[in-house]
């Protein structure tokens, strides 16, 4: 039977990570269990920077961003003598079981202590929506919404200036904020680590549309791929377009999240306890097809890659 569970949140942080806390303690607290907010992470486990929480702690976050309960990453977690130690820290504590909110690092950490006999629950929060097991994440709907309120702007200005708008999202091994924002917003060219980067044919394609009567263009691309900078020397260069480039970098995980991830946070959170309440552990939650659903945390991990070909084929078929 539990009696007291913990919440952590892991790794980088994602607008809705509040809402999923507020749904993990008061759901808790209406079935009797007792909830345990443990701050800054795994780290925060160890260094047992823990406190009880009441329905009161979790008023009023559903709207912000970030977390409350603050994130910081613990590669030594890896170590099983320090996963021992979150064990000894959790019993000690009289908590029973973990709900852990974050990446496909955090779900690894959730899964060692399920090993270790302390139920675990993780649920996705990342922007990148590089989590297998669910078609969305925690953030990624607010990230995205962020990206394409930014590019809608550049567009207009890029329009008035017969200018080419070289535009960085966010996105390390997963390009779907560039794809979505890219197909939501009719960019020209979306660059992803899935779709492959030739800066030849980059140039080339800008070329083309130029000459076909295009006044300007938009190109999205992933971080991590290209010196944005120089290929926007290189698009005022070689094409008819003048290059600018625009990082937007961390705003796309800031600001409050929208109504489509206070809800999905919420209906995870719910799941979790539910799952626990069932003596269920090592599972992660996810959303398929429109239903809140779990997998071994082991099966989701083995899936791990962006698979989004039909999305990239449409968005050939829109150019």
């Amino acid at each position: 039977m539990i009696r007291r569970i913990g919440i952590l949140t892991s790794g980088g942080d994602s607008p809705g990570m509040n809402a999923a806390i507020r749904s993990v303690t008061r759901v808790a607290l209406s079935q009797g269990i007792e909830v345990s907010g443990i701050y800054d992470g795994y780290r925060g486990l160890i260094s047992e920077n823990i406190k009880n929480f009441t329905k009161h702690d979790v008023s009023d976050i559903l709207s912000r961003g970030g977390t409350i309960l603050g994130s910081a990453r613990l590669k030594e977690f890896k170590e099983e003598s320090v996963q021992l130690k979150a064990v000894e820290v959790l019993k000690k504590h009289k908590i029973d079981a973990l709900v852990v909110i974050g990446g496909d690092g955090s779900y690894r950490g959730a899964l060692a202590l399920t090993k270790l006999g302390i139920n675990c629950i993780g649920l996705p929060g990342t922007i990148d929506n590089d989590i297998p097991g669910t078609d969305m994440t925690i953030g990624f709907d607010t990230a995205l919404t962020t990206a394409v309120e930014c590019i809608d702007k550049l567009r207009d200005t890029s329009s008035s200036h017969h200018r080419c708008s070289i535009i960085e999202v966010m996105g390390n091994r997963c390009g779907d904020i560039a794809l979505y924002s890219g197909l939501s917003c009719g960019a020209e060219i979306v660059i992803t680590k899935e779709s492959g980067y030739d800066e030849e044919e980059v140039l080339e394609k800008l070329k083309y549309l130029e000459k076909s009567g295009k006044n300007h263009a938009i190109v999205i691309i992933s971080e991590k791929i290209t010196d944005v900078e120089s290929l926007a020397r290189k698009v005022s260069e070689h094409t008819g377009f003048s290059g600018r480039a625009t990082v937007l970098g961390h705003i796309q995980r800031g600001g409050s999240p929208t109504p489509t991830d206070r809800v999905l946070a919420s209906r995870m959170g719910e799941k979790a306890i539910d799952l626990l309440v069932e003596g269920i552990g090592g599972h992660c939650v996810g959303l398929i097809n429109g239903k809140i659903s779990s997998l071994p945390i082991e099966d989701a991990l083995s899936k791990m890659g962006s698979n989004k070909k039909e999305l990239y084929k449409l968005f050939d078929r829109l150019i």
